[in-house]
C-alpha cells in the first residue's frame, strides 16, 4: 500500500447480493465481474476490507430476528423489510472459512488474485475475542473458554451448553454481552494457541486483518472484565504481541488494523499494530470544537501516520445524518486530507441517509449522485502523490473555525482549507515556500478555477478568503 492509504470497507453480504441481483449468472465471488473491481480501482483505493465473509453462526440470525432493537432500527429505514433479509452478525463466527454463500475458500482466493492483479490489497476481519455460541469446542473444550465452576448467578452473560457447562457470552466492561458470542478465556494457553492458529491460517487468504474490538484481548481489561470468573493469573506477553510477532514470521508484510477505543492506540500501535482507529478525531468534528481538533493533530508524527481517519464505517450513523449534509463532506475532507489511513465505505461515498444493522443484508442500490459527484472529486483530488508522499504542515489562520494545513513535494504544494462552521468567515492564510517568480498562478481543484497573485503581495499580506458556510478549497501551486 502506499504511505496514507485509502481503505474501502464494503458490507460483503450487501454487496454479493447486489451484485447477484444485477448479475443472475454470479454463483460465487469468483463469477464477480471485473467491473465491479474497476470501479473500487477507479476510486484509487489501495484496500478492500470485505466486512463479513466468514462463516457465522446460524443462532446469530435467530437472536437477530427476535431482538428489539435490531428490528426497530432497521424499520425506521425500511419500513417494508423482511425478517428473511436478517441473518445474524457476521461477528459471531463459528469457522475462519469463507461462507458457502461466496462459494467458499477456493472462489476467496481467486476473487483476492484478481483484486491484487487490479493493485488492491485485501483486508479481512479478525475476531480474536470470542466465537459463534455454537462453535463445536464450546462442547469438546470448553475450559478454553470464561467457565465458571458453579452456576453463575448472573444469567445475562452466561448461557448452558448441552454438556452441562455454564459459558459466557463475549462482552466488554461497559456494555451488555453480546448474545450470540462465547467468550474465549484469553489466559488460557490453549484458547492462546487456538487464536494463533486461527491467524495463520487466516493469512493465507487475505493481506491483511481488521481486528475486532482489539481493546477488550488487552490483559488489563480482560482481567477488569472476568475479574472472579477466571483462575490464571496474566501471562507475561500480551496476547496480540504473539499474535503479530507469530504472524510477521510467516508474513511481515501482512496488515494489523486495531479497532480500538478508550485511549488504548498507542499501547496497540507499540504491539505492533500497523493502523489503529481514530475515533478521537471522529468524536471532536462531530461534538467539539475546531481547536480541540487541531490539538488531537499535534499529537506525535509516528502515532498520526498509524492512525486510521474515517467519518464512517459499519458502527457508525450515516455522516449525513450525524454531521448533516453539508457538514459531511467538510469532516470527510479533514479526514481524508491528514496523515494516516483514509477509510471510507461504499455506502458513503453512494450517500446513504440511514445505518442499518450489520445482521441485516439488503440488496438496495440506491445512490444519492450529489454526493457521489463530491468523493468521486475529494478521491481524485487525494489521489495525487503530494497527499502520500508529501510532508504534512498544520497551518493557522485568523479564523478560529478555519481548518488549514499543506502538503509539500519538491515542486509541488496543496493547502488544504475547510470552513468548519455554519456561518461565512473571512480570514488571512500566511504562505511560505513559494515558487521564485514574480507571480503565481493557484489552481483551486473543487471548482477547478484559477487566480493569480503576486509573490510579493503573498510576502507582504498572506492569502485573504472569503468561504461560505463548510466551504471546502484544496489549493495547488506548481513550480515551487
Amino acid at each position: 500500500m502506499r504511505l496514507n492509504p485509502h481503505i474501502l470497507e464494503i458490507d460483503a453480504r450487501a454487496w454479493f447480493k447486489k451484485i447477484q441481483r444485477e448479475n443472475p449468472d454470479v454463483v460465487t465471488l469468483d463469477d464477480v465481474p471485473d467491473s465491479y473491481i474497476a470501479e473500487i480501482k477507479k476510486w484509487d483505493f489501495d484496500a478492500l476490507w470485505l466486512m463479513g465473509v466468514w462463516q457465522a453462526g446460524a443462532v446469530s440470525g435467530e437472536i437477530a430476528r427476535e431482538n428489539a432493537g435490531i428490528n426497530e432500527s432497521i424499520s425506521r429505514a425500511v419500513p417494508n423489510y423482511s425478517k428473511e433479509d436478517i441473518i445474524g452478525s457476521p461477528f459471531a463466527i463459528l469457522d475462519y472459512a469463507a461462507a458457502d454463500l461466496f462459494g467458499g475458500n477456493e472462489a476467496l482466493l481467486k476473487f483476492k488474485k484478481r483484486l491484487n492483479d487490479f493493485g488492491i490489497i485485501l483486508i479481512l476481519d479478525f475476531v480474536g475475542n470470542h466465537l459463534a455460541t455454537e462453535h463445536p469446542l464450546t462442547l469438546s473444550d470448553p475450559d478454553i473458554f470464561v467457565h465458571p465452576k458453579t452456576e453463575p448467578n448472573d444469567k445475562d452473560i452466561f448461557f448452558q451448553t448441552k454438556n452441562g457447562d455454564w459459558l459466557a457470552h463475549g462482552k466488554d466492561p461497559h456494555t451488555p454481552a453480546w448474545m450470540d458470542t462465547v467468550q474465549l478465556n484469553l489466559f488460557n494457553p490453549r484458547a492462546r494457541d487456538l487464536i494463533i492458529q486461527q491467524i495463520l491460517e487466516v493469512m493465507d487468504l487475505c493481506d491483511g486483518v481488521r481486528c475486532d474490538v482489539t481493546m477488550v484481548m488487552l490483559s488489563k481489561i480482560f482481567k477488569e472484565t472476568w475479574n472472579g470468573y477466571i483462575e490464571e493469573v496474566p501471562p507475561e506477553k500480551e496476547l496480540w504481541s504473539e499474535v503479530i510477532d507469530r504472524a510477521r514470521e510467516k508474513n511481515p508484510f501482512f496488515v494489523f488494523i486495531a479497532e480500538i477505543y478508550w485511549g488504548l492506540e498507542w499501547e496497540a500501535q507499540e504491539l505492533g499494530f500497523d493502523y489503529t482507529y481514530d475515533k478521537i478525531i471522529y468524536d471532536r468534528l462531530l461534538e467539539s470544537t475546531p481547536g480541540d481538533v487541531r490539538g488531537h493533530l499535534r499529537a506525535e508524527h509516528l502515532y498520526q501516520i498509524r492512525s486510521v481517519r474515517f467519518v464512517a464505517n459499519h458502527d457508525e450513523e450515516s455522516p449525513i445524518i450525524a454531521f448533516g449534509p453539508e457538514r459531511s463532506k467538510a469532516a470527510a475532507t479533514v479526514v481524508a486530507t491528514l496523515l494516516g489511513a483514509r477509510l471510507f465505505t461504499l455506502d458513503q461515498l453512494y450517500g446513504k441517509k440511514y445505518h442499518l444493522p450489520v445482521q441485516y443484508v439488503s440488496a438496495d442500490s440506491g445512490i444519492d449522485q450529489e454526493f457521489l459527484d463530491f468523493y468521486n472529486q475529494l478521491l481524485a483530488t487525494i489521489d495525487h502523490p503530494c497527499f502520500h508522499d508529501g510532508q504534512w504542515e498544520l497551518h493557522e489562520t485568523t479564523a478560529e473555525n478555519v481548518f488549514a494545513w499543506s502538503w509539500t513535494l519538491p515542486t509541488t504544494r496543496k493547502i488544504v482549507l475547510v470552513n468548519y462552521a455554519d456561518q461565512p468567515t473571512s480570514f488571512n492564510l500566511s504562505v511560505d515556500k513559494l515558487p521564485n517568480t514574480d507571480a503565481v498562478t493557484i489552481h483551486e481543484e473543487f471548482t477547478r478555477s484559477d487566480f493569480e497573485v503576486t509573490i510579493a503581495q503573498i510576502k507582504n499580506e498572506g492569502l485573504n478568503f472569503e468561504m461560505s458556510p463548510y466551504e471546502i478549497k484544496v489549493l495547488s501551486i506548481d513550480s515551487l
